[in-house]
């Protein structure tokens, strides 16, 4: 089984897991033999995605700590205690930080970091008492490199990172491990590590790179960071404007 340090099959909950990286990383736990509860705002997505062997599907709204809390206490009675959270959820906005709506903006820090402080206040507490468990977050290098065009996005990673690192050191000697993926998440349940990047080689990186005097710095960063704003064309930003809304599933019906 993967590493949790638990003596039962593994019980893994991936929040944003419908979709994507989300859907992927919750295909690969299922894959190593762990028990998959997919929590996404896409009931129907996550239903169709929870058809395949050891994946299960629940409403959650990451936003909504009451929300977080019924997810997980679903996933507790269907599937046993949860073993490992993944923290995958996110939205971005791409584009100007000038161009981007409030609405944009709101919805970021809703789902990007609101949503991370919940799923970290909601399952904690019962690692912390189990004196095992791993929270596991997609924080994005957008955490530790500049990002031009993804301004919104950045500043939620960052507190995202910051957070963790705060958490982490409360937690610590707890028996709850805390990653910050960036983003190698089964591969971190097997070798708890606080922060991985993808490439490897960004983290190691970005330390030097704080060494420099500034004009360095920012010329290493332009060169490691493409420019979003020159890339992304206006008609292709507008598309974004109108999804960034946060459906609500209903919070009763919770299971799968």
């Amino acid at each position: 089984m993967i590493g949790s340090g638990t003596s039962h099959r593994a019980v893994v909950a991936v929040t944003g897991g419908a979709h994507g990286i989300g859907q992927a990383i919750a295909r690969r736990f299922a894959a190593s033999g762990a028990q998959v509860a997919i929590g996404d705002t896409d009931r129907a997505a996550a239903r169709e995605a929870a058809e395949e062997p050891g994946l299960h599907a629940y409403g959650l709204d990451v936003t909504d700590a009451e929300s977080f809390a019924d997810f997980l206490d679903a996933v507790r009675q269907d599937l046993g205690p949860v073993d490992v959270l993944v923290n995958n959820a996110g939205l971005m906005w791409v584009g100007s930080f000038e161009e981007e709506p409030e609405s944009a903006a709101r919805a970021q820090l809703s789902v990007n970091l609101l949503g991370v402080i919940n799923g970290i206040k909601a399952a904690a507490p019962a690692m912390r008492r189990a004196r095992r468990g791993h929270l596991i977050t997609v924080a994005s290098a957008a955490s530790i490199l500049p990002t031009p065009g993804e301004a919104t996005y950045a500043a939620t990673k960052h507190g995202v990172l910051g957070y963790l690192k705060a958490v982490r050191t409360e937690l610590r000697g707890s028996g709850v491990e805390v990653t910050a993926v960036m983003p190698a998440v089964v591969a971190a349940v097997d070798r708890p590590r606080f922060e991985i990047t993808v490439p490897a080689y960004i983290g190691p990186l970005t330390r030097m790179a704080e060494l420099l005097p500034q004009a360095m710095r920012d010329r290493l960063f332009a060169a490691m960071v493409p420019d979003q704003v020159a890339e992304v064309r206006a008609e292709a930003r507008a598309g974004y404007e109108g999804s960034f809304t946060i459906a609500r599933p209903p919070r009763t019906g919770v299971g799968t």
